[in-house]
Order: C-alpha cells, then sequence, then structure tokens
C-alpha cells in the first residue's frame, strides 16, 4: 500500500511539474512574439517596419527625415526614389507603431499634409520630399489667401517642413518654379 501512495505522490509531483513547465513555455513563448513586434523606435527598426509593408518588402529605402511632432513620428523617405513618408503614433509603453505609408511614383517633389490636433501642437504642416531628379527650384504656395515662398536646391534628396498658418479648413493653390524664376506649373 505504501509504494501505490508513493508512486501516486510522484504522479502528482509530476504532473504540476508538467503543468509548471507548459506555463512557462506559453509565457515565453507569448513574450517572444511580442518582442518580434515592429516598431519605429529608431532609424534602422524604421527601415525594418517598412520593409515588413506589402508592397514595400523589395523597395530600396533611403530615409532623409524623422521628426516627432507631439506623441507622433513623421518620416520622409525615399522608396526606390520615390518620395514617401510613413507615420507612427507613441503607444503607452513608449514604442512608436506605424499608422499610416504613402508614396507618389515618379514625381521628383511630393508634398504630404499633417495635421496634428495635439493640444501643444495645433499647426498643420507640409512636408516635401524631393529626390535628385528634382528641377523645381522655388514654390509659392497660397494657404487660405496668405503666400509662403519656400526654395529647394536643385538635384538634391531632401526634406523641407513648412508651417501653415492656423486654420481648421484650408484651400490651397501651387505656382512651381524653375531656378530662373519661370513658371513651371500652377495647381
Amino acid at each position: 500500500m505504501r509504494l501505490e501512495g508513493r508512486h501516486l505522490d510522484i504522479s502528482k509531483r509530476m504532473g504540476y511539474a508538467l503543468i509548471a513547465v507548459s506555463l512557462i513555455a506559453v509565457i515565453a513563448i507569448c513574450f517572444l512574439n511580442r518582442t518580434k513586434q515592429l516598431y519605429g523606435n529608431d532609424q534602422e527598426s524604421i527601415q525594418k517596419v517598412i520593409h515588413s509593408i506589402k508592397g514595400y518588402e523589395d523597395a530600396s529605402v533611403e530615409i532623409l527625415d524623422i521628426k516627432d511632432i507631439g506623441d507622433k513620428r513623421i518620416v520622409g523617405f525615399l522608396s526606390n526614389n520615390d518620395p514617401a513618408y510613413i507615420q507612427f503614433s507613441k503607444n503607452q509603453t513608449g514604442n512608436y507603431e506605424w499608422q499610416n505609408i504613402e508614396k507618389h511614383a515618379v514625381q521628383p517633389l511630393t508634398a504630404f499634409l499633417f495635421h496634428n490636433t495635439d493640444v501643444e501642437v495645433p499647426n498643420a504642416k507640409f512636408m516635401i520630399v524631393t529626390n535628385d531628379e528634382n528641377k523645381i527650384a522655388k514654390l509659392e504656395l497660397e494657404v487660405n489667401k496668405q503666400v509662403l515662398i519656400q526654395t529647394f536646391s536643385l538635384h538634391r534628396k531632401s526634406v523641407t517642413w513648412i508651417d501653415l498658418p492656423s486654420g481648421t479648413r484650408f484651400a490651397f493653390k501651387y505656382k512651381y518654379y524653375d531656378q530662373n524664376d519661370k513658371l513651371l506649373r500652377a495647381d
């Protein structure tokens, strides 16, 4: 009888040990899967996030600018030499999770509009991304009848930020000029 009781105790202990090992394995797997989440916390991880997104897996990516505006992180980059951006939001643990990505193919200069409703940063901004094929030397941007002038270096990869006047609605008119101040296009 005593042997059966010992055998039962050993079986219980083995069962508890198996449950404990299984629980530890499940926790470890959950932790490892969570740590595989990609965040935009630095330039290297931003590149990994971009390459993990459908349509960007094999693209060449050249990050030109990283800007934090409130709890948003906006990254201007070139994807196969096309102007693009990716936007991240800071989560509760302080990591940046990607929200949006966009690119404009076959354009040497592209303007992206950002409007942050945070109390600290209420103004809208344009982020202008250029590649090395840019031939536009000057942008005349009319915003709600207020004219803003921005110049660019020719044939240079860059990101330029333009602070827009305060407002909730915007009407834009664009004029693009070459290096000789000749009007190239008006939108």
